[in-house]
C-alpha cells in the first residue's frame, strides 16, 4: 500500500469554507469520516476554532453556494444534506451529503474514476489550504490521477503534489506539519530560485508575487503556497543547525 499526499489551495471567493478558514487563524478542519460511490458523497468533518470562527463555519457549511466538495465553479445544481452532530464552545462536527449531477466532481470522484475502489481518504484544512490524503494499492495509476485532477481543478484553486511513499504505519493522519521533509520538493525549490533571480526577495522588490506567478505561468496561490513551504523548510534547516552548534559548543 502507498499514501498519496497533495495539496489544493482555494483562491478567494470560491469556497465559503475556505474563505471562513482563511478569515479565523487557528481554525482548522480534519476529517472523521469520507466516502465516495459513482453517484454521492458523504463524509463527517471535525473544526476546531473559536466560538466565532465555528459560527461562522456553520453558516458556511449550510450556504447554497458549498456542495461538499463539488470542484465545479458555477451552481452545480446538486442537493446537499447538512447536519451538524455536535456542537461547543471550540468544537464543531458535521456530516454532508451530496448526491451529484451530470456536472459534478469531486477528488473522491475522479479517485474513484482512475484508482478505483478501496481507497481511504484523509483530509485536512487550515486557511485556504485543503490537504489530501490517499491510502492506494502499490500499482494505482496516480500520474493519470494527478492529471485528470489538476484539469477539473481549472482557475478556482493551486494544486501540489506533496508526496508519494510507501505506506508508514507510524503516520496516524494529516497533520499541519506532517508533509515536512529534509530536502525542498522539486517545484518549491524552482520557486525560490525564480524569486531569487527574478529580485523577490530585494529590498525593495524587483517582482511581485502575482508577476512572478506570470513568469512562471502558475496561479498565485499555486506560488505563495510554494515560496511558503520553502520558506518554513529553510527556516527549520536554519534553527535546527544552529541548535546543533550551540549543543557543540556546550559540550566544550
Amino acid at each position: 500500500m502507498r499514501e498519496f499526499v497533495f495539496a489544493l489551495e482555494y483562491e478567494p471567493g470560491t469556497n465559503p469554507v475556505a474563505d471562513v478558514l482563511a478569515d479565523y487563524s487557528g481554525t482548522s478542519i480534519r476529517s472523521l469520516s469520507c466516502h465516495v460511490s459513482a453517484d454521492s458523497l458523504w463524509r463527517v468533518d471535525h473544526a476546531s476554532g473559536s466560538a466565532e470562527a465555528l459560527e461562522a463555519l456553520e453558516r458556511a457549511y449550510e450556504t447554497a453556494d458549498y456542495f461538499a466538495d463539488c470542484l465545479v465553479k458555477d451552481d452545480c445544481g446538486a442537493d446537499c444534506e447538512v447536519q451538524v452532530l455536535d456542537r461547543s464552545n471550540d468544537t464543531l462536527v458535521v456530516y454532508t451529503y451530496w448526491e451529484r449531477t451530470d456536472v459534478c466532481t469531486s477528488v473522491p470522484h475522479v479517485a474513484l474514476e482512475h484508482l478505483g475502489e478501496g481507497l481511504l481518504f484523509e483530509t485536512y484544512r487550515e486557511g485556504r489550504r485543503y490537504r489530501w490524503r490517499i491510502v492506494l494499492g502499490n500499482d494505482a495509476p496516480i500520474h493519470d490521477f494527478f492529471d485528470a485532477l489538476g484539469d477539473e481543478v481549472g482557475e478556482c484553486m493551486g494544486i501540489e503534489m506533496l508526496r508519494l511513499t510507501e505506506l508508514d504505519p507510524a503516520r496516524n493522519g494529516i497533520e499541519p506539519d506532517s508533509d515536512h521533509d529534509e530536502s525542498l520538493p522539486v517545484e518549491q525549490r524552482e520557486a525560490l530560485q525564480a524569486a531569487v533571480e527574478y529580485g523577490y526577495y530585494e529590498t525593495p522588490r524587483e517582482i511581485d508575487l502575482s508577476e512572478l506567478a506570470d513568469q512562471l505561468q502558475v496561479p498565485r496561490s499555486t506560488l505563495s503556497y510554494r515560496l511558503r513551504r520553502a520558506e518554513a523548510a529553510l527556516a527549520r534547516t536554519f534553527v535546527d543547525a544552529d541548535d546543533a552548534i550551540e549543543q557543540l559548543v556546550a559540550g566544550l
